[in-house]
């Protein structure tokens, strides 16, 4: 299972269970509605021995009905919020589940649905506690904050040196 997230132009597809990133690219598009295809791509890549993706969780930048029908066609259960949501639900909201699923609900329907299940919003949440530390952590603790390097190729190779230094440092950590 993966989790999108993105800061600002950078894309880093991130493991749920080890925090490391899996995927990366760089993209000049002005949303993250046209970024779900080529994470798809980079996770299509991945060697065999990592197992498969079989859920991607993503913030509401990448919520579209392509992007949701594109992660099923690839056999990958969406998580993709449809709307921001308010912080505090009250407490009926957050322990309630939802009306049962109508029979001709399409992809997004049923990924709704599936977000507003106790499983689902429990699933959801580890989005926040796991692809957004890793950005926090690389500013934050690595120093990265901008880059040394001009045009997008030397830009794109200079994420990717991000990324690894990022996963030999999760390497390290989760070894000890």
């Amino acid at each position: 299972m993966v989790a999108l997230s993105s800061a600002t132009t950078l894309k880093a597809s991130v493991d749920i269970e080890t925090m490391l990133i899996v995927g990366q690219h760089l993209s000049q598009n002005p949303n993250d509605k046209l970024e779900i295809a080529p994470a798809l791509e980079a996770l299509k890549t991945l060697p065999a021995q990592l197992g498969t993706v079989n859920s991607l969780l993503a913030d509401a930048g990448y919520f579209s009905q392509a992007n949701v029908e594109s992660c099923q066609g690839e056999q990958i259960l969406p998580f993709i919020s449809a709307h921001r949501d308010k912080h505090y639900p009250s407490i009926k909201e957050r322990f309630s589940e939802p009306a049962p699923l109508a029979e001709t609900a399409d992809a997004v329907e049923t990924m709704k649905y599936r977000l507003q299940t106790q499983a689902g919003r429990t699933l959801y949440a580890k989005r926040k506690c796991t692809v957004e530390p890793v950005f926090g952590l690389i500013k934050a603790v690595m120093g990265f904050r901008q880059f040394l390097l001009r045009g997008v190729e030397s830009v794109r190779g200079e994420w990717n040196l991000v990324c690894m230094a990022w996963n030999l440092k999760r390497l390290h950590a989760l070894m000890a």
